[in-house]
């Protein structure tokens, strides 16, 4: 029986490792939960997977959520008790799937700790990579990626050191508006936009999956998971969404990883680490693929994935800085108080009036995605 503390179970990565974890009765137990705002969804969740705590990020609302919470279960809330669970509450493994940069600091806690991390969050390594790999290393704590492309490469990098590298392939199908003309992106709808072809995903993701700043972000991830430089991780598209990652070898030799379209699949590849469990998920069917197709990302229509590489080559605060304004822009997006193509015009513009810290501390950071988004909402 594996116990996990889970932040983030209200969304969409949350809610699909409750679903791993409903179809696996006696593998894993559910030690703590963590939501934003939606007490409602996390309150019955507590009654069903029966945690010995729950918190709300927001602590305002913590007086409802101890109504609705079921009796015998502790409640608390805020950034601080969120912190502490991810540090201190005992669990084998600690599932991150808070979205945005409010995952930071409960990370560096877990890390410090040396806990055991899936990291579906990709916005604190992309901001404060270089921290967060030394604290794991320092502290012998271990990162195991859930975003589905992390994962497949760290499968075909099994046993292999990164010297044996030459290049890693990121998949990515391309969005929403693979084969859109870009002078079309500010006539769709916001619906049509979160509309993609293969994934079920919350909103600022499929945003950042139609603009491609979800690949960017992910290179830059990838960088700091697999100790790669820029130059040996590459992004193709890929339609059919199967292949999630390839990794290619100094001797001429490659790995591809493939499953279906779904998040299940990473999140109970984590949960069981390093075992493995028999899924019943859909599977790839080789005999019906009927093609497979590969093609290079489109930058002129599509910027962010420069803008991604560049921000990684600065290094410093300038990932926080095009993260955390990206980030902010999308949301103004999703709230119909900008344009699509407002969102990596603004993201650009804040991130080259940035005056960039080279060797940043932590505090560094939180001040670089805090002044981010105060320069978004003067550009807007």
């Amino acid at each position: 029986m594996k116990d996990i503390t889970l932040l983030g179970s209200t969304g969409s990565v949350g809610k699909n490792v409750l679903d791993v974890v409903a179809r696996y009765p006696g593998r894993f137990r559910v030690r703590a939960m963590v939501a934003g705002g939606n007490i409602d969804l996390l309150s019955r969740q507590a009654e069903i997977f029966s945690p010995g705590v729950i918190a709300c990020c927001d602590e305002t609302l913590i007086p409802q959520l101890k109504k609705k919470a079921p009796r015998g279960t502790i409640v608390t809330g805020g950034a601080k008790a969120v912190e502490k669970i991810a540090a201190e509450e005992e669990s084998d493994i600690v599932f991150f799937a808070i979205s945005g940069t409010s995952s930071l600091l409960p990370l560096v806690g877990a890390l410090k700790n040396s806990r055991t991390v899936a990291l579906a969050s990709k916005e604190p390594i992309v901001s404060a990579g270089k921290i967060i790999s030394d604290l794991a290393r320092r502290n012998s704590a271990r990162i195991i990626p859930v975003d589905s492309e992390h994962s497949a490469v760290d499968q075909c990098l099994w046993g292999r050191d990164a010297e044996d590298v030459r290049t890693v392939y990121l998949t990515g199908s391309g969005g929403a508006l693979l084969d859109r003309e870009t002078r079309d992106f500010d006539r769709l709808s916001r619906d049509e936009i979160l509309a993609h072809p293969k994934w079920d995903m919350g909103p600022k993701i499929t945003v950042d999956s139609a603009t491609l700043m979800n690949k960017g972000l992910e290179v830059i991830e990838a960088r700091w998971l697999f100790g790669l430089p820029a130059e040996k991780i590459k992004v193709v598209i890929h339609p059919e969404a199967l292949v999630h990652a390839i990794v290619e070898f100094v001797d001429g030799t490659s790995t591809a990883c493939l499953f279906s379209p779904d998040m299940r699949f990473p999140i109970l590849r984590a949960l069981s680490y390093p075992g493995m469990i028999e899924s019943d998920l859909e599977r790839v069917d080789l005999c019906r693929l009927g093609k497979l197709t590969f093609r290079a990302p489109d930058v002129l229509r599509f910027p962010a994935l420069t803008m991604a590489y560049e921000a990684l080559r600065r290094g410093g605060t300038y990932p926080a800085v095009l993260n955390s304004s990206n980030d902010k822009a999308v949301n103004l997006f999703l709230e119909g108080r900008i344009s699509f193509t407002d969102i990596i015009r603004v993201t650009e513009k804040v991130v080259s009036v940035h005056a960039g810290i080279q060797e940043p501390s932590l505090d560094d950071i939180i001040a670089a995605e805090e002044w981010a988004k105060e320069e978004v909402l003067k550009f807007c």
